[in-house]
């Protein structure tokens, strides 16, 4: 009786065996896949982006797959790539920047596009890489997100202070190194405090390129000093002036001079003393003689 028992008992877990195998393979065959991580998400989402747009996006993705952290300051080194971050004393969250090698925004960004182009073309903070004269194009946020390609850089914030940038992904997404704390990820783009977008030109540049000198320098709505202020170069910059003319006497620096120049990328106008060269700009037009460019 108790060997038959035993038999039984043997039989009953074999059965068990067998039944139990099939269903656990087909249950594994049916269960959902491992959620996508944002490496897994981060590429050009959409076409239409040219080759050195592609280029830009797979390079900053790449840091994105390699978990690299945002670190304030990171990524304005000698050469682009990235560096340990500062502490910012603004934000507690940047304690452990300087232990962290990175980028901020701007840093990915300078990255990106310099592995894109092979050189450095977006050296500097948002607001500079916004307003870059190697603009193919740009947008204004009441126009949305529909005209955008990939590879375009997304900017937040005021004419005055645009405080953060990113790289349009397509598909009302985007990468970006957004905060302390965090690592480089792919986002839904924000619509809030959303400035503008630019496509960047990798090729030749074209037009009358000029460069400024000074610190602070504002640039004005109007070639007048009374005239409201657009933005104000943090130290020299390269700009692209569409033409000059004779306006309101300036005297600053040592130097008295009454030609403005009109800058098209940043809409804006600015005294001739702050820019390298004659009093009169050699081979720049009159804007007599030429309309600046419609916004």
């Amino acid at each position: 009786m108790l060997r038959r028992t035993g038999l039984i008992r043997t039989l009953i877990v074999l059965l068990a065996l067998l039944f139990w195998t099939p269903v656990s393979a087909a249950a594994a065959d049916t269960a959902a896949p491992a959620p996508r991580t944002a490496a897994d998400t981060c590429g050009a989402l959409a076409p239409g982006a040219s080759a050195a747009a592609e280029r830009a996006i797979a390079a900053a993705c790449a840091e994105v797959a390699a978990g690299t952290w945002y670190t304030w300051g990171g990524g304005h080194g000698a050469r682009p790539g990235p560096t340990y971050g500062q502490v910012d004393p603004t934000d507690p969250d940047s304690a452990h920047d300087p232990e962290r090698l990175g980028f901020d925004c701007s840093g990915l960004v300078r990255h990106a596009y310099a592995e894109a182009a092979g050189s450095d073309i977006l050296d500097g903070i948002a607001s500079r890489q916004y307003y870059t004269h190697r603009a193919a194009a740009r947008f204004t946020a009441a126009q949305g997100l529909s005209p955008l390609l990939p590879g375009d850089l997304l900017a937040w914030g005021t004419p005055q202070d645009l405080h953060h940038i990113a790289i349009y992904l397509g598909a009302g997404k985007m990468v970006e190194a957004k905060e302390s704390g965090t690592r480089l990820m792919v986002s839904d783009v924000r619509l809030s405090g959303y400035f503008g977008a630019v496509r960047v030109n990798t090729g030749q540049v074209t037009g009358h390129i000029h460069q400024t000198w000074g610190t602070g320098v504002w640039t004005k709505a109007e070639p007048s000093l009374a005239a409201a202020r657009v933005y104000a170069f943090p130290y020299s910059t390269t700009v692209r002036v569409h033409c000059q003319k004779h306006a309101e006497w300036v005297t600053s620096e040592g130097y008295t001079n009454d030609v403005w120049s009109y800058l098209p990328d940043y809409k804006a106008w600015v005294t001739n003393i702050y820019i390298k060269g004659p009093a009169w700009l050699d081979g720049v037009p009159d804007c007599r003689t030429t309309t600046p460019p419609t916004p």
